[in-house]
Formats: structure tokens, sequence, C-alpha cells
């Protein structure tokens, strides 16, 4: 199948580009993947991209080659088939949180445990109780400080005895009086009533100590991963992994593929701005595309 679109990846960076190259009668075609799904929000842009004439396909790409053009893009358990191509490719797989994976997270993912204080922090299950923060960084720093407008207190755990942030930002965090901070701690296991969290294990890493901590929820502050592994290295990162863009613009190196969302993002990373850049992906596409034609 060709497409003069292929945009690869469902968030709200993926649909808004695909909503603007449908709106510029591209007649994109959006690989959602099999892990699609999720928040009302996201259910009303799949519509609306299909409502528009965007194609969406329930697959994930696994495999791309950007040495030629058209671009060819492989399905996943389909890699010996024929590839799709594409004229120009939007690449809005987002970044994955890290997570630690420990006993009972899975139970309460969502239900207690969470990576995005600013997505999910004003939630009902976290006001005036204590919550807990996971990281030593810049970004733990800021979600602790952010938590603090909902929690009753938040403790923060720290693997080492000192901080990674900033020392203006780890200096605001250790003054803010509702904040209290577990040197040499990990958290070791989730644990509630089947239903929400309502307390970690703790491990003291210098000691071996173990202990409890009553909180109704987690965050975790640890980083992400940019969703780029299926790229295979055809374009340049970060070294945290992140495409590069040039500034102001969402064009990659190669040009006719182009970058939105998180995966190019790491500073951001709210549902709000990945429109925003899918946005200028989509438009940035669109003039290429043009300028191509008129080659």
């Amino acid at each position: 199948m060709h497409t003069k679109v292929a945009i690869i990846g469902s968030g709200p960076a993926g649909h808004t580009a695909a909503i603007y190259c449908a709106r510029a009668n591209l007649e994109p075609t959006l690989f959602e993947g099999f892990m699609a799904g999720g928040t009302e929000m996201m259910d009303k842009l799949r519509q609306q991209s299909e409502r528009f004439g965007t194609t969406v396909i329930t697959e994930t790409i696994s495999k791309v080659d950007l040495s030629a053009k058209p671009f060819k893009l492989w399905r996943e358990g389909n890699e010996a088939a024929e590839p799709d191509t594409a004229d120009a490719i939007i690449i809005a797989t987002g970044a994955t949180a890290r997570r630690m994976n420990l006993p009972g997270e899975e139970t309460y993912w969502q239900q207690g445990i969470s990576a995005c204080a600013v997505c999910d922090g004003a939630a009902p299950i976290f006001r005036n109780v204590e919550l807990a923060v996971v990281g030593g960084g810049d970004s733990a720093a800021e979600e602790a400080i952010y938590l603090t407008k909902y929690a009753s207190k938040v403790h923060v755990l720290v693997r080492r005895d000192k901080l990674r942030a900033s020392k203006v930002m780890g200096d605001r965090m250790l003054r803010h009086p509702k904040i209290q901070v577990h040197w040499n701690t990990v958290a070791t296991e989730a644990r509630g009533d089947g239903k929400l969290l309502k307390e970690l294990g703790l491990r003291d890493t210098q000691t071996g100590e173990e202990r409890s901590l009553a909180v109704n929820g987690l965050f975790y502050a640890i980083g992400h991963v940019p969703n780029t592994a299926f790229l295979e290295g055809q374009l340049p990162t970060d070294t945290d992994g992140y495409l590069l863009v040039t500034p102001g613009t969402s064009k990659t190196s190669v040009p006719g593929v182009f970058a939105g969302g998180d995966v190019q993002d790491k500073r951001y990373r709210q549902a709000v701005t990945a429109a925003g850049s899918g946005c200028m992906a989509a438009l940035d596409a669109i003039t290429w595309l043009e300028e191509q034609s008129d080659v």
C-alpha cells in the first residue's frame, strides 16, 4: 500500500498530524499500533481523524527504510511481505515512562501509581493525602513541588545520599515545608487493598533495614525512554535517545521525515504540547510535499 503521508503513532501528536494532513486532502495513513487505546480524548481524536479521511490501521510498524524514496515501512509480524511505502513520514511514537516493576505495581498502576504528576496529580485520590515520589533529579524535584498543591505531605525517595537535581531545584524542594526527603531509600513493594495503593515497602540502601511508609500515591520520576528502536539508528538522537529536529520545526535530518510529540520532546511531555508539535509536523510535511511536486 502506498500513501502520501504515513503517520506512525496514535497519541495526541499522531492524531493531530493526521487531522491536519487529512484536511489538506493528503489522505494520510496512521499506523496506531496494536497497543493503541486509552482515554476518552484519544477516542475522540481517532474519530475526528477518520472523519476527515485518515485511514487508521491497527498494526505496529516494526521497521522502516529511510535510505531511499519512497520510504518503506514494514508491519510487525509481516516483515517478509512487501512493505508499505510513503512519500513522507511523521514519527509520533512517543516515549515510555521508566517503571520500577515493583511487586504490586501492576495491581496499582493508575490506581495510586503514576509516572506523571502533572497529568494525574489533581485526581481526587491524591488530594489531601500523603504521596511519594521516586527520583533524585530535576524531574523528581519539580514533580514533588507540584504535588504539594494537592497532597498533605510529599515523601521523596532518593537512592543515594545526595540529589542529582540542580542546586536551585534541589534547594527549593529541600526547603519546602510539605516535602520530606528519605535519603538512601528505595521502594521495594506496592501494597494496598486490591483497589487502591495504601503503603510502600522501603529499604535502606546502606543498612538494608526494611520498613513501611503509608502513602496513597506513588509517582515515578526516573525518566522516559523514547520509542525509537524500530528506526534502527537511521535518524540522529540526543544522548537520551530523543529524535533531533531542526529547532523551531519538526524536520529530522532526512528530508521528508518529520517528528512530533514526546519522541522528540523530553521537557514538556504533555498532551497539549504533543498535539501542537503534531500540528507542526503536519504543516511541515504538507509544505515539503508541495515543494516536491513543484520540482
